[in-house]
């Protein structure tokens, strides 16, 4: 890279960061890249971090010795990540997204890349400091939220399938409950898809009782593998702490009460707020 200006190589440099979260970057990457002393480097790493812990961007956390470096660990702060769960609740509570049999139309939301890139950035700070080999989720409507909280994380995807496609190789099936419906369903993951002793970040866009969740992690013991988390974009608030599978979660938003007479529907932001 030919020689850059400071204030040239700090928005480089901050792209560079923010590019590779949750990565340890060698000083000695940054110098080679623009050809400056470490002790500029350094200066230039400073001032980063002031922004963006100024700015609710993140942390940036600096290991000192030959092996050391620099990280970028992206936490959002408190009052950003509340704002953007009331904007959700507020965009949840639009009338015309009620459908026949009291279900809630949500596939715009999860097909918003904006919407969804801050999602994932609230679970990477709910699970920063978690130890997490893949997010894991199952098919379909969950994969961008899956995908954006790993961009945050910087780790892979694996996707549960909800029937076993040939293209997949050997998997891995099991029968689980719909806690909403009570019903059997099946779920199957490749063999090739997650290594054995992984530890998984389960996230998933609704979650009523938990029976789809409750399934991925009993799939998970298949594999020896670990959960080290549960996400959810929004869990239904009407389903009683008895009738409900897991308790270790977090959410985003809850959903209260959905009224197809009245046409209202009542959401407010999730347990993510309460810890």
């Amino acid at each position: 890279m030919k020689k850059l200006k400071r204030s040239e190589r700090l928005v480089d440099m901050t792209q560079y960061l923010l590019s590779e979260p949750h990565t340890l970057i060698p000083l000695t990457t940054f110098a080679e890249r623009y050809g400056s002393a470490k002790s500029s480097i350094s200066e230039d790493l400073t001032i980063i971090k002031e922004v963006f812990e100024n700015d609710g961007i993140g942390e940036l956390n600096t290991l000192a010795g030959a092996a050391g470096g620099v990280k970028y660990i992206p936490k959002l702060r408190n009052d950003h990540a509340l704002s953007f769960a009331e904007e959700l609740c507020r965009k949840l509570q639009q009338t015309d997204r009620i459908l026949p049999g009291g279900y809630l139309y949500m596939s715009d939301l999860l097909g918003e890349p904006s919407l969804m890139n801050e999602a994932g950035k609230i679970f990477a700070t709910a699970f920063a400091d978690r130890e997490i080999d893949v997010v894991m989720t199952v098919e379909t409507k969950g994969i961008p939220l899956a995908y954006a909280t790993a961009a945050q994380l910087n780790l892979p995807v694996v996707l549960v399938r909800r029937d076993h496609q040939v293209t997949e190789g050997s998997a891995v099936s099991i029968n689980y409950v719909s806690g909403s419906h009570k019903s059997i369903h099946t779920m199957s993951l490749s063999r090739r898809a997650l290594k054995e002793h992984s530890r998984v970040l389960i996230v998933d866009d609704f979650m009523k009782a938990g029976g789809t969740i409750q399934g991925m992690m009993d799939l998970l013991v298949e594999f020896n593998a670990e959960v080290a988390g549960v996400g959810v974009l929004l869990e239904s608030g009407a389903v009683e702490s008895e009738e409900r599978l897991l308790q270790n979660y977090t959410s985003l938003a809850r959903l209260s009460d959905v009224d197809s007479k009245s046409k209202t529907i009542t959401v407010s932001p999730g347990n993510y707020f309460e810890k």
